[in-house]
């Protein structure tokens, strides 16, 4: 099952949401500012995108620039802080059962689908 973690106002995330729907392949949409991840999800899926969170945190959100930006946050923090204010985390996510990808550009998601 491939799931994709989908924000449905962001163009590359409807980009890749229509990469998966063209593959074929069966899957199913999180959108995880309605349906936020908890921190054991997020942890599981870093690991999954072989990054370490500061790699996943949207930089150029308002909410970063002006609470976080300039802190020296440890791993967990990170992790809590996007599962707090999920508009942080980088979009679209594709995951398969082994695996997963940031969709930037959406050309990558081709590779796990």
């Amino acid at each position: 099952m491939v799931t994709i973690y989908h924000n449905t106002r962001c163009k590359k995330s409807r980009e890749g949401l229509e990469i998966v729907e063209n593959s074929g392949k069966e899957f199913q949409v999180r959108e995880y500012l309605k349906e936020p991840l908890s921190e054991d999800e997020l942890k599981a899926l870093l690991i999954k995108l072989n990054m370490t969170a500061i790699q996943l945190v949207r930089k150029n959100e308002k909410i970063w620039k002006e609470n976080f930006k300039d802190k020296d946050l440890s791993e967990n923090e990170l992790v809590r802080i996007m599962v707090e204010n999920p508009k942080l985390i980088e979009r679209p996510i594709v995951e398969n059962e082994t695996e997963a990808v940031v969709g930037r550009p959406p050309e990558d998601i081709k590779k796990i689908v």
